[in-house]
């Protein structure tokens, strides 16, 4: 361990934790990881089913997200082998009635221009208006004077009204888990900014291959574990308060003295712990958060069902089932057979800002599942799943409403630190914003300790 080096806590082993480990140990610091739970990944982790390693929900990650893919790599993790990569796609089953938009591979923006040419499902009106908005979109530098909902953003821009149901009110639901109506435009634009506006690559859609957990946080715990650090997971963190120039952490049975922390939890958390000493407006703007859930639903078929393709969009509307007393929840369908060979025959079918497809319980959910997929692949034998299993995120992200003021990195207080997918942002609470918020507050507590 280097003479300058200092002991540093980091609190919370999410994504955004684990970077911040990381980085910090990569520049010579003694760290210690705390995670409260005995999995590692936060809200993007592994989870056993009938003996599948699975995730708490399933994830699409973007070419986009540079520093993601750069953390991948910085532990030992090669992207390419751990992720399926695809073109830009939004392609809906052919005979559910929806639409077929593929990105070739060729520069952008060719690659939207040609896609747009050759979409099926979409007709000339409705091109036309895309085109003009993501023209527009360009022409503004992808800024709002004043943010606004999706909703409002879209109705300014004359899209109509079956390209926001196919294109624009899944990507939003998606990528902000918040429904067009109550979503930040603002934060929608950043998003296709650095997907839709910028190189072919950064729109491509990224599926993992394996658990959440794998696919960085264990790596990192690992790389910091080599170089000296510490892993401890099951441990949580009760109280925090100063002890000299030091900070003192009360964890399930001990009180440990670090020189810096950096708070990695969810912000309500962080709020109780660091509640009594650091500014009011903090606290306050920590507890101001709302929350929306995602729910994915695992069906389980004989291990020759296979989809067309890794995945496809759905139409999420109940005037879509051919019963409307048996409402259609799911927005996209994942054939993980087609990522991992072991889990042939399983679907999973993502239901964001879930609040209302969750009220009926989780069985009933699964049935109305298996009966959309059944009404959208026009599969009857779809709707009788060998097993299901619903897991729910409850706070899985926080709405992304307009102008919602989130905290910076800098606590106030002197070497300790926030990080999260809450901290402010030009992203929505994605695994990109994360990793971006924990090298962010690495960084800056760099700064401090020298």
């Amino acid at each position: 361990m280097a003479s300058n080096a200092k002991q540093v806590a980091v609190i919370g082993a999410g994504w955004a934790g684990c970077t911040a480990a990381v980085e910090l140990t990569a520049a010579g610091h003694q760290v210690t990881l705390f995670e409260a739970s005995r999995q590692l990944g936060g809200r993007a982790r592994r989870v056993d089913i009938n003996e599948l390693s699975l995730d708490n929900g399933q994830h699409i990650l973007l070419g986009a997200y540079k520093n993601s893919l750069s953390m991948m790599r910085k532990v030992g993790i090669d992207p390419a082998t751990a992720m399926l990569r695809l073109p830009l796609q939004m392609c809906y089953p052919p005979e559910s009635g929806g639409m077929t938009f593929v990105a070739p591979r060729l520069p952008a923006p060719l690659h939207l221009l040609l896609a747009l040419w050759r979409a099926h499902g979409l007709d000339r009106e409705a091109k036309l208006a895309l085109a003009r908005f993501s023209s527009a979109a360009r022409w503004m530098g992808w800024q709002l004077h004043d943010d606004c909902s999706v909703s409002t953003l879209l109705e300014r821009f004359d899209q109509t009204d079956r390209l926001i149901q196919l294109m624009w009110r899944p990507l939003c639901i998606a990528a902000l888990n918040t429904r067009p109506e109550q979503a930040s435009a603002q934060v929608f634009l950043a998003v296709l900014r650095d997907s839709l506006g910028a190189k072919r690559s950064a729109s491509d859609m990224l599926l993992p291959r394996v658990d959440l957990s794998s696919l960085y946080p264990q790596q990192a715990a690992a790389f910091i574990e080599e170089r000296g650090g510490n892993l401890e997971s099951g441990c949580n963190i009760r109280q925090l308060r100063r002890h000299g120039a030091q900070w003192q952490l009360d964890s399930n049975d001990a009180s440990l003295d670090f020189d810096a922390v950096v708070i990695a939890t969810p912000p309500e958390t962080a709020a109780g712990l660091l509640d009594g000493i650091a500014d009011a407006t903090l606290i306050a703007q920590l507890r101001n958060f709302e929350y929306e859930p995602i729910t994915t639903c695992y069906l389980q078929y004989p291990a020759d069902m296979r989809l067309p393709r890794p995945f496809f969009a759905l139409i999420d509307t109940p005037s879509t089932a051919e019963s409307s007393s048996v409402p259609a929840w799911g927005q996209f369908v994942f054939d993980r057979g087609q990522l991992d060979p072991a889990q042939a025959g399983l679907l999973a079918v993502v239901i964001s800002a879930s609040s209302d497809a969750i009220q009926a319980g989780h069985e009933a959910l699964a049935q109305a599942v298996a009966a959309q997929l059944a009404t959208a692949f026009k599969q009857p034998e779809l709707a009788s799943p060998n097993w299901t299993r619903v897991i729910s995120e409850k706070r899985a992200t926080f709405a992304c409403t307009p102008a919602l003021a989130r905290p910076a990195n800098d606590s106030g207080l002197e070497r300790l630190l926030l990080a999260g997918d809450y901290t402010a942002s030009d992203y929505p609470a994605t695994l990109e914003s994360a990793v971006r918020s924990g090298k962010l507050a690495a960084q800056e507590l760099i700064k401090q300790l020298r």
